[in-house]
């Protein structure tokens, strides 16, 4: 279908109906959209939020081209779909983002081949099929190096870190998930990330540089902006315009990436999506990650986002929940989003507080002794 114009009042169908769905649709109905969100969870999230919600698993066809007839336009807000089945619902229904970016992103070894021929640097990899291929790579890739499934992990799992020659029988158990991707160790001075969006008619507007903090593999907190130098920052936009351009993105796309010792790039991963690291932009930018979707997706002109004020947003686990009440009566200034989720699993993303900053430091030095945030993870 030929690039259009989705105007206000039309509905948007969002496949997934997680947090990020939810804080799309949000953003959607503030420009007078409906939504309409496809999700196997009643009374998921995004559902909350939705005019209506189709019950169904991301593999349902039917469903998919229920959806498909119900809208103007189909995004979707997390990248584990099926690939042939929305392969096929973009014959009969306009989803401008295409298939093939959730083809690619669903798979490392994919991945990192794209990235290559986008022109950006990767950290040294090998493609393992068989354990073999592991001793046969790893002198040199050295140690440590950290094997890695192909498909499925996120948020630390499905990996295993390599610091020996006796640690990698252990490791090539990951290889009974199918082909694996065995890394170098980078040696990194911080891990970064940089949301960028771009509409069918190839306007493309970038996020600050935002740094992110992880404990146990999960994001605890974003720091914006990234407390790096000019040059790196500059060099992050360059990737990301490099990335963006290679896979002819619509949509938003974010770009994690670690900042050498030297100052330089390399990228870890793509999230063809708005990002946990992008939501501080809701209260500290002109436009939020959300709200630059939609327009991307329903084709606007896209505006490019000004950082109004510094901000940190740090991340509600499940185990955070306790005593986040009594922290809310005592700090106005904390911007509090929860996710509407019914079950508050320990190191379950239940929500995020976003802080706009006078100081990041302080703030930081401030929420790191808040009681909601003691052990963190």
């Amino acid at each position: 279908m030929a690039n259009h114009f989705i105007q206000p009042g039309s509905t948007i169908g969002i496949i997934g109906g997680g947090q990020l769905g939810r804080m799309m649709a949000l953003a959607a109905k503030e420009a007078g959209y409906r939504i309409i969100v496809l999700d196997p969870t009643e009374d998921c999230p995004a559902g909350q939020a939705a005019d209506q919600q189709i019950v169904a698993t991301y593999d349902d066809l039917d469903a998919l081209k229920k959806l498909g007839q119900l809208s103007d336009v189909v995004t979707f807000e997390f990248e584990n779909i099926d690939y042939g089945t929305l392969k096929e619902l973009t014959e009969t229904a306009y989803v401008p983002q295409g298939a093939d970016i959730i083809r690619i992103t669903q798979d490392r070894i994919l991945e990192k081949a794209a990235l290559v021929e986008a022109g950006v640097e990767v950290a040294p990899y090998a493609v393992i099929h068989e354990k073999q291929e592991i001793y046969d790579n790893i002198d040199r890739l050295g140690f440590p190096a950290v094997l890695k499934t192909s498909r499925g992990g996120y948020d630390g799992k499905g990996q295993h870190v390599i610091k020996s020659t006796e640690d990698i029988a252990e490791a090539a158990d990951l290889l009974g998930k199918g082909p694996c991707v065995l890394e170098a160790w980078i040696p990194f001075e911080k891990e970064v990330s940089v949301i960028v969006a771009r509409n069918p008619d190839g306007n493309v507007a970038y996020f600050p540089v935002g740094e992110n903090i992880h404990v146990q593999n999960i994001l605890h907190e974003t720091i914006v902006p990234a407390r790096v130098n000019t040059s790196t920052a500059d060099e992050a936009y360059q990737v990301a315009e490099k990335v963006a351009e290679h896979f002819a993105l619509v949509g938003t796309l974010a770009i994690e990436m670690f900042v050498a010792k030297d100052g330089g790039i390399l990228v870890n991963e793509l999230a063809p999506r708005p990002h946990n690291s992008g939501h501080y932009s809701i209260e500290a930018c002109s436009v939020s990650q959300f709200g630059q979707h939609i327009r991307a997706v329903c084709n606007w002109p896209l505006t490019t986002p000004k950082l109004l004020k510094p901000a940190v947003m740090v991340n509600l686990l499940g185990k955070h929940l306790d005593v986040l009440n009594e922290e809310i009566v005592k700090n106005p200034h904390w911007s509090v989003h929860l996710y509407g989720k019914d079950v508050p699993k320990p190191l379950r993303k239940m929500g995020h507080v976003t802080v706009l900053a006078d100081q990041l430091e302080d703030t930081l030095d401030e929420l790191e002794k808040n009681p909601v945030w003691n052990e963190k993870v």
